[in-house]
């Protein structure tokens, strides 16, 4: 009776064991799924280096990197075509376009800096230096230009876009805290947003 008591007692606890680390393994792998969506949408947020740099430290250096080429677009007359589309056509149509900018610019190894309304900016040459940013950035740009001429066959309301360039030094860091933004400063951003509004 001894014996049976104590195979029943093992048993048990041998089952308790089991189910603990069944349990343990199910909320590791919960952890490790939740680590990796974090870790994604860092990386659509920030440049890898810089996401890894914030993860390792907690913080991420401002720097200043000489030769970068800015890429700035806008739609012409954007707020006249807006008042002739639903919400929904409007936010549609950026959000194809700009669906289709954001491949370009990682074709050519430009960084999405952000959008302003109907603005989209980008740079090459940073993160990592590229000796070849200008060109990029000027490929990329021609490649919009024929997205957008292509995409306006047939519509009624189509955008035109006008896309300014230049290149020079900017600062680069991260502003913010709830909601963090990596974003460019200097007078190669200004020049690049006067050559596109001009």
């Amino acid at each position: 009776l001894f014996y049976l008591g104590g195979i029943v007692l093992l048993t048990l606890l041998s089952f308790f064991i089991f189910r603990n680390f069944r349990n343990q393994q199910k909320s590791n792998r919960i952890i490790q799924l939740e680590k990796q969506k974090s870790d994604d949408l860092l990386l659509n947020i920030l440049p890898a280096e810089v996401a890894n740099e914030l993860k390792e430290s907690g913080s991420a250096m401002a720097r200043q990197f000489n030769e970068v080429t800015v890429l700035f677009t806008d739609f012409v007359d954007f707020t006249l075509i807006s008042e002739k589309l639903s919400p929904h056509e409007l936010v549609s149509e950026l959000h194809l376009n700009f669906k289709a900018f954001d491949e370009i610019i990682e074709r050519y190894c430009l960084e999405k800096i952000k959008t302003i309304g109907d603005a989209y900016m980008a740079v090459s040459g940073l993160p990592l230096p590229n000796p070849d940013h200008a060109r990029m950035a000027a490929h990329a740009a021609l490649e919009i230009q024929a997205f957008v001429r292509h995409r306006k066959k047939g519509m009624s309301h189509p955008f035109e876009i006008r896309i300014g360039l230049h290149s020079g030094p900017v600062v680069a860091g991260i502003v913010g805290v709830k909601k963090f933004d990596y974003d460019i400063w200097g007078d190669t951003v200004n020049t690049a947003a006067r050559m596109e509004s001009s």
